[in-house]
């Protein structure tokens, strides 16, 4: 049996980071994964979507500048996904274990499993068979796997997954997509660029978490990249024959595909984890308090999507620093920093997470909607500002299309949430970020002078409507 002070199952990047941070506390640490080191996020998911959605953003950025570009332009396809390739590192893991190692993390490739109290087992590639022991603590940190909906004939019809969308070599010729969350629309969004014939069925509509005009504003440049977008229906069947794929909606629709794309959520990688040894249920999602500990342990804490928190890859990482800071602190008997906002704890997770989309327009936003501040009860004022207004956006782009929305806690004086929709929206994210999570008073706020003329003069403009409501 191999003892370390902290076993960290999934060699994602939230793992990497629990890891990392308690090497640097002064622990050892021994890091298993199943896969490839850096997850999901590295292979599958943030990295390749993004790498094949920024040469279709790209161009359209060009092409609404007069002046940028001379003639027709296009995509290459195929550049474009050797690009996505490059960014991946051809999905060669190798890079992420140096890191690991170099930073004094022991890598052990294969299925850990937990195997009763601070105790895990892992199976290797080869079928061999160790045993770790943790000193101080054992991390889950698997992460998840795409959800596929119970619709007759689905599982049967080979969907492609996010895996598989951000993996392809080439772009269908129709490609089906049902969902209407982040997933469904980005890669929707992808696949347009890139020249497929896309029809996305969203039963509820698009982006319903967040503000209504932020899946409104998606759903049009979706329309105008060409994609069919279908809502208030709901697939009822799907059948591959003879290399197409057949949709069935509730309304009579008959949607016919090269492939489809299942984008309707995640499920927890907790099947095979050995939960069932220390009495959890196996599949299940890991309640944790907000120092990421699984409730009614001391030494098993669960880090990442897995615990269904905030399921980002920067909320996961975010998470992972707070958990290894603990771990080490609570291995040299210090005390905890666990009231909110503490090093120990993830107090961002309930209402300041910030996020984009990088769809046609991008979406931007931290906080809480305006919905969700009123039925908490809070004493809310909204303020919207079209982002076209804007002298920078207007030198951005000819005819600059965007909107963005505060919503001021008014009993507190502070800003509780922030929405942007438009072209380049996602870098204005973290100066509302930073509001949020400061909790800076409106008042204070007027002496954040935005420089001129950028985007950014979107925060004054919003100041002067606050006021003048």
């Amino acid at each position: 049996m191999d003892e370390f002070d902290v076993v960290v199952i999934g060699g994602g990047p939230v793992g990497e980071n629990v890891a990392d941070r308690a090497v640097r506390g002064g622990l050892t640490a021994a890091l298993v994964e199943s896969e490839k080191f850096g997850g999901e996020c590295s292979y599958w998911a943030c990295m390749p979507s993004k790498a094949l959605l920024r040469p279709g953003q790209a161009l359209r950025e060009a092409q609404h500048v007069r002046g940028a570009l001379a003639g027709e332009a296009a995509l290459d396809p195929s550049e474009v996904f050797a690009r996505r390739d490059a960014v991946v590192g051809h999905w060669d893991d190798a890079g992420q274990v140096r890191w690991a190692q170099g930073a004094g993390i022991t890598t052990i490739r294969g299925q850990g499993r937990l195997a009763g109290q601070r105790r895990v087992t892992v199976t290797g590639p080869d079928g061999a068979e160790t045993t770790l022991s943790a000193k101080h603590a054992v991390v889950l940190a698997p992460g998840t796997d795409a959800a596929v909906p119970d619709i007759p004939g689905l599982r049967a019809a080979r969907p492609w997954t996010s895996r598989e969308a951000t993996s392809a070599k080439a772009a269908p010729r129709r490609l089906a997509v049902i969902g209407g969350g982040v997933v469904a629309a980005e890669m929707a969004t992808a696949y347009a660029s890139l020249g497929s014939q896309v029809t996305l069925l969203a039963r509820s509509g698009l982006l319903t978490g967040l503000e209504p005009f932020a899946g409104e504003a998606v759903g049009d440049g979706l329309r105008v990249l060409g994609v069919e977008v279908v809502s208030g229906e709901s697939p009822t069947r799907v059948t591959r024959a003879d290399g197409e794929v057949t949709i069935e909606t509730s309304a009579g629709r008959t949607v016919v595909a090269d492939e489809v794309l299942a984008a309707t959520g995640r499920t927890p990688r907790t099947v095979d984890l050995g939960l069932e040894t220390v009495g959890l249920e196996p599949g299940s999602w890991l309640a944790v308090d907000d120092t990421l500990r699984v409730e009614g342990f001391d030494w098993l804490y669960a880090a990442g999507d897995v615990n269904h928190r905030a399921l980002l890859t920067h909320q996961g990482k975010y998470q992972a620093r707070a958990v290894g800071d603990a771990i080490a602190a609570r291995a040299r008997g210090a005390a905890d920093d666990d009231a909110p906002w503490g090093a120990h704890v993830a107090t961002a997770d309930h209402t300041a997470v910030p996020q984009v989309i990088f769809t046609e327009p991008e979406v931007a936003a931290i906080g809480v909607t305006e919905a969700q501040a009123r039925k908490a009860g809070t004493d809310v004022a909204v303020v919207d500002y079209d982002l076209g207004w804007v002298a920078g956006a207007s030198l951005y782009a000819d005819g600059y299309a965007g909107r963005a929305r505060m919503v001021v806690d008014e009993g507190r004086g502070v800003v509780i949430g922030m929405t942007l929709v438009g072209p380049a929206v996602a870098e204005l994210l973290h100066a509302a970020t930073i509001a949020v999570v400061g909790e800076v008073p409106i008042a204070r706020l007027w002496h954040a002078v935005p420089a001129y003329p950028t985007i950014s003069e979107v925060w004054l403009r919003l100041l002067e409507a606050y006021r003048d409501r």
